[in-house]
């Protein structure tokens, strides 16, 4: 495992690591919110002083909100917590849950995300003949596929080629090869940008690209790039003939929407070649610099006819995000009369076809099918001699905690690698408040000495794996967009495997004796703070 690279390049001309006009607008706008709020609530309790009627009216909306909340076709855990605050806490909770609660898309959303999947399912259709192969072949991988294909809305493809990288470093160098290589189009879309080494040598690349008269489109959370990238990137980008999208722009006033945040990190090139998995564009993803000492990360490349699926969820992102109409048949041309795409250039060009199959899938908060945790639990389920799994974070449901228990129980091998230095410190208590139970019930819970891990990785019986962006934790399984990919016997599934393994190798294994708390303070506080995880 490489844990260094060359940051001689010449980068810096994109901006410091941290910009700071963004941190300070980041902060007032945090300042804001919290003012706001607190002010709401203020007034609310002032009138409620003394004022018998406002009391009892209250009392009448916490009760009626906390029947319906309960009536909800939502989780247990979601209703325990909401239930609690509001009951407990009237003024805050409600304002609270008015502001913050639902989990889903608003209702014009909603809409405008449906309006768009309604125009382009004749792009995600499955190919009978691979179904019916796959179904023969593992009935198991079948019945997954069909979840997927059903409620995630993308087809499974037999795999061309597949790779994976077992950190950040080792994807960059063949991602700027790729991207060199593009004679049509690029798509791009991270949670992250941060100024740096990995997107300024992008950026390079990218403009050379535009002047060769290729297409380029790029994706990016606003909240997640608001503390490393220049105010209004966006605009930056347009200017050097980068069509751009700063996906729901962060703003200084309360907004349940700003719940739902792009996480997913996809490129496509030429809808020929596609990466995704937990690597967004900033320098410690590549280990170009160092925050949680070692950054432990994965993603796969893909090849062939699966890259469609990231094609098409990109164009649906951006016509949601844009409301823009896009030319889905233009971009999902194979391109065969370009020599650079001929079948006999391209089998020299890449190595000789796999024996598996290939599902990229999304999951978005727009309606109440959690498909990246269930594509999880499946894998969990089906398993019959182990699951490894790495994610940076681990505040899960009890559904989860159950399915690993049992598995655990019935005498599969269940491995959970996470950090041992926390990026968050908050964060990290709800994941170690989850050990106990855990560990008790069978599960090997693994913490990643060298630093932190943003790996997110299932692989099990070394037929299944999946990996892409998709955390173990409530906000990436029930309100951001997300994405992922679902391996059958691929090549890559081996590698997932002893890149697991070798992590777990020079990581801590958590004993059932540190998971008893002997602090009751500490233990208190552990127990609260997991009272209120599906808020976080």
């Amino acid at each position: 495992m490489n844990k260094t690279i060359s940051t001689n390049q010449p980068m810096r001309k994109y901006g410091p690591r941290r910009y700071i006009p963004s941190i300070i607008n980041f902060f007032l706008s945090a300042i804001l919110i919290v003012a706001q709020f607190i002010w709401i609530a203020s007034v609310i309790a002032w009138g409620a002083q003394g004022n018998y009627a406002i009391n009892l009216g209250l009392q009448v909306i916490a009760v009626a909100l906390t029947l319906y909340i309960c009536s909800r076709d939502i989780r247990t855990s979601h209703k325990l917590s909401w239930t609690f605050l509001i009951l407990f806490l009237p003024i805050v909770g409600i304002v609270t849950y008015f502001l913050f609660g639902r989990p889903e898309l608003t209702s014009g959303k909603r809409k405008k995300m449906e309006a768009v999947l309604a125009q382009t399912g004749q792009y995600r259709m499955s190919d009978p003949t691979v179904t019916e192969a796959l179904r023969t072949e593992c009935p198991d991988a079948y019945l997954q596929s069909e979840y997927i294909a059903n409620y995630g809305g993308y087809p499974i493809f037999r795999e061309e080629d597949t790779r994976y990288y077992d950190s950040g470093e080792a994807m960059f160098p063949e991602y700027l090869e790729d991207l060199k290589k593009a004679k049509h189009f690029i798509f791009i879309e991270f949670f992250i940008l941060g100024t740096g080494e990995m997107l300024g040598r992008t950026l390079e690349i990218l403009e050379q690209k535009v002047k060769e008269g290729v297409e380029v489109y790029m994706i990016f959370d606003d909240f997640g790039s608001i503390q490393v990238l220049p105010r209004k990137f966006d605009r930056i980008l347009e200017k050097k003939g980068i069509h751009a999208i700063r996906f729901n722009p962060f703003k200084p006033f309360l907004s349940i929407v700003m719940n739902n945040r792009d996480h997913r990190k996809i490129v496509v090139i030429d809808n020929q070649v596609c990466y995704t998995g937990g690597v967004n564009l900033a320098d410690e993803y590549i280990n170009a610099i160092e925050r949680f000492g070692y950054w432990k990360d994965a993603a796969v490349r893909i090849t062939g006819p699966a890259t469609r699926n990231f094609t098409v969820m990109f164009l649906e992102m951006w016509e949601y995000a844009r409301s823009e109409k896009m030319d889905y048949a233009h971009y999902l041309r194979q391109y065969e009369d370009d020599p650079y795409y001929r079948r006999s250039d391209y089998d020299a060009y890449m190595p000789q076809e796999g024996n598996g199959y290939v599902q990229p899938y999304c999951d978005f908060p727009l309606d109440r099918e959690y498909v990246g945790e269930n594509v999880y639990l499946n894998m969990i389920g089906r398993a019959h001699k182990y699951v490894y799994i790495a994610t940076p974070y681990l505040i899960i449901s009890s559904e989860m905690t159950k399915a690993l228990v049992n598995a655990a129980k019935s005498g599969v091998d269940v491995r959970i690698l996470v950090p041992a230095i926390p990026d968050k410190k908050l964060i990290y208590l709800m994941t170690k408040s989850n050990f106990r139970s855990l560990v008790n019930g069978g599960v090997k819970i693994y913490t990643y000495t060298p630093g932190f891990v943003h790996t997110k990785c299932f692989v099990a019986d070394d037929c299944y794996a999946t990996i892409g962006s998709i955390n173990l934790d409530y906000r990436s399984l029930t309100l951001h967009f997300e994405c992922g990919s679902f391996h059958y016997n691929t090549k890559v599934i081996s590698d997932v495997k002893r890149d697991l393994y070798g992590a777990m190798q020079v990581s801590h294994e958590v004993s059932v004796e540190e998971c008893e708390q002997k602090n009751v303070i500490v233990r208190t506080m552990l127990m609260v703070l997991k009272l209120f995880t599906p808020m976080m």
